[in-house]
């Protein structure tokens, strides 16, 4: 009976256990950092418009949580990546399309590949974030992840193991992680790739992480 109880309180206590969202904001207020620190004639509109829409999408996005508005919350959230992917994808067209009329410096141009290679990883990390088992939100009603795009390691540990005694979930790091293995691997290597969305969003960073790496490497070969 006593059993029964202290099991109840604990599977109410998960339940009841939120994620937490600073990593995201913290993340989210690096990638603005990223774009205002890129020349003006990489990034979409002027310098300070990009940051400027990422900071107000981000003061939607806290409000809309602390006041428990999820619709409202997933929606400033997926606007503020959607802004964030097409300026980096543009950024990114931008600077390819200056090579061949050597647009840029060679050091500024080192410079700007380095700086969108990383909010790849950044912004594709708040993508998996956002979306993966419908979201942090839909995440923090269920007691454990056992479902979802991504088939983490810990997903296929049997519950009632030694090795798995609490339930777990995935956290941001966990999406970070998965991001920055594509954009280094090209590939998800310890986490298959379940859902076909996740699938098309993975070619996307795939595809830029591969453009700036082969920048760099161009860049790399001229100087010899």
């Amino acid at each position: 009976m006593d059993v029964t109880v202290k099991g109840s309180d604990v599977n109410a206590g998960r339940l009841r256990a939120t994620e937490p969202r600073w990593p995201a904001l913290i993340v989210s207020i690096a990638i603005a950092g990223i774009f205002w620190g890129l020349p003006e004639r990489l990034t979409l509109g002027p310098a300070w418009l990009i940051p400027a829409i990422i900071m107000l999408l981000m003061i939607s996005v806290v409000l809309s949580h602390r006041a428990g508005k999820a619709n409202l919350n997933a929606g400033s959230g997926i606007a503020l990546l959607i802004v964030t992917t097409v300026a980096e994808v543009w950024s990114l067209g931008v600077l390819i399309t200056g090579i061949p009329h050597r647009r840029q410096d060679p050091l500024e141009l080192s410079r700007a590949a380095v700086a969108i290679w990383v909010s790849n990883v950044l912004v594709f990390a708040c993508w998996y974030w956002r979306l993966d088992a419908g979201g942090p939100h839909s995440r923090d009603l269920r007691p454990s992840h056992n479902e979802g795009a991504f088939l983490f390691p810990q997903m296929t540990v049997d519950p009632d193991s030694t090795e798995n005694r609490t339930s777990w979930k995935p956290g941001f790091v966990d999406y970070l992680f998965l991001a920055f293995n594509t954009s280094v691997a090209f590939s998800p290597t310890d986490t298959p790739v379940l859902s076909r969305w996740a699938k098309l969003v993975m070619m996307v960073q795939a595809s830029v992480s591969l453009s700036t790496i082969a920048i760099l490497a161009a860049r790399a070969i001229s100087l010899f």
